[in-house]
């Protein structure tokens, strides 16, 4: 670990910047099985934020692999570091009053709470969104034939198979995926971002 290192601040107070950019930060953290539907969801409230004349930047838990992550693996200390650099970026984006929306299994209680702790340090609003899917259902989905994989053995230490997925106690939204179109899944996210006033348009801000 680096010590000769010196944090800098800012000249620019984070609700200075949040006027100036007319919005508000804060992270969108998508968990659950793979298969659930966090991506698709993702995708789709990226895009209406972006009709919104907002900025909005989705991080993607296999994109992120080919780059940022690609030196890592999937063993439990792998998947440790995995969401630790993402709670960063994503906190980052934030920082910048942009909407970051992060799109990982995150299978670990103790990861997540870590992503959370990092943004209450700072002050910044995170909402954990739990995309619910039942095991058999996200298996019978398998869009990338990773559960018949890891059923044959050919993918060790794959979540809901061979490695553990620990469900959030207490998430600010659950969504149960399949029960609703996407399009109604985001707008039960919108409702829960206008009703804590993280939606604030950018015109708004600009004549206050």
């Amino acid at each position: 670990m680096a010590t000769n290192i010196t944090w800098h601040a800012s000249s620019v107070s984070h609700q200075e910047r949040s006027g100036l950019r007319g919005q508000k930060g804060f992270t969108l953290w998508f968990t659950g099985l793979s298969a659930s539907g966090k991506s698709t969801i993702a995708i789709a409230l990226e895009q209406y934020l972006l009709h919104l004349g907002l900025a909005a930047y989705r991080l993607d838990g296999d994109n992120v692999r080919f780059g940022l992550n690609k030196d890592l693996g999937f063993s439990e200390k792998d998947r440790n570091e995995n969401i630790r650099r993402i709670a960063e970026v994503a906190l980052l984006f934030a920082d910048s009053c942009t909407a970051a929306l992060t799109s990982f299994i995150s299978p670990y209680r103790s990861d997540r709470a870590t992503a959370r702790e990092l943004h209450v340090s700072r002050s910044i609003p995170f909402i954990e969104i739990y995309v619910h899917v039942p095991l058999a259902v996200a298996e019978s989905r398998d869009p990338k034939g990773l559960y018949a994989k890891a059923r044959k053995g050919e993918i060790k230490e794959f979540t809901g198979v061979s490695a553990p997925y620990e469900e959030p106690e207490n998430a600010e939204i659950v969504i149960k995926s399949g029960e609703k179109s996407v399009e109604e899944e985001v707008v039960q996210i919108v409702k829960y971002l206008e009703e804590k006033g993280l939606l604030v348009r950018r015109e708004k801000t600009q004549g206050q």
